[in-house]
């Protein structure tokens, strides 16, 4: 069973999201706040396995709650933003904060559920192409830091993997890019993110970005 937390100052859209995710089998809602400092507070009482966050909330935004709920324990929750099309600008800086993915408010209601399986299995929702081009975008406007020591640590085949994730590609498509198996392409990925100390793909993708690694297409 899927346990997920959701936060939105708009009591229809957390009653709304809570009716969809109570429609299956493996998921309930075990908590919903109206603002991001009620979202840290629950999410600690309630160990949620995902919390699907917005981004405008009052006393505290969703980019902070993220930071806060990511940064008190390794093994907390996976955070999935909610999002419109105004609200773009703060994709990178939720990534950033520690967040797994994000979902547009007005997805299907198969996507919802695709998202919260997703990002509880310990992926990233990264695939889709708007993904890409926000995260592509967002690393061009931001400095360029120095590329860490770690990235150096890397095997060239691990290196190739890490800009393909940042491309977006899924294990399965990096396998049949180069070749591999998908077991061979977790186990690479796995080490990628052991070596340079993230806590998931989405990390790797700012980081593939932020150290030039990967350019972001004009």
């Amino acid at each position: 069973m899927i346990r997920t937390l959701v936060a939105d100052d708009q009591q229809v859209v957390r009653e709304g999201f809570a009716a969809l995710l109570g429609t299956q089998k493996d998921m309930t809602v075990v908590a919903s706040a109206a603002d991001g400092a009620e979202a840290v507070s629950l999410s600690a009482e309630h160990r949620p396995d995902v919390v699907l966050m917005d981004v405008r909330m009052p006393v505290m935004d969703g980019i902070e709650a993220t930071r806060r709920i990511a940064a008190a324990t390794d093994d907390g929750p996976r955070i999935l933003i909610l999002t419109t099309f105004d609200l773009d600008d703060y994709v990178y800086d939720a990534l950033q904060a520690g967040a797994s993915g994000f979902l547009l408010k007005d997805a299907p209601a198969e996507a919802l559920f695709e998202a919260v399986r997703v990002i509880a299995g310990g992926e990233a929702l990264l695939a889709p192409a708007i993904t890409r081009r926000l995260i592509a975008e967002f690393a061009r406007l931001r400095p360029r830091q120095v590329r860490p020591e770690a990235l150096s640590e890397l095997t060239p085949r691990e290196t190739e993997i890490l800009g393909l994730v940042a491309e977006g590609l899924s294990n399965r498509e990096i396998a049949e890019r180069l070749v591999l198996s998908d077991e061979t392409v977790k186990t690479h990925v796995s080490h990628v993110l052991r070596k340079l100390g993230l806590r998931d793909r989405a990390q790797a993708v700012v980081v593939a970005y932020e150290t030039g690694l990967v350019v972001p297409r004009a």
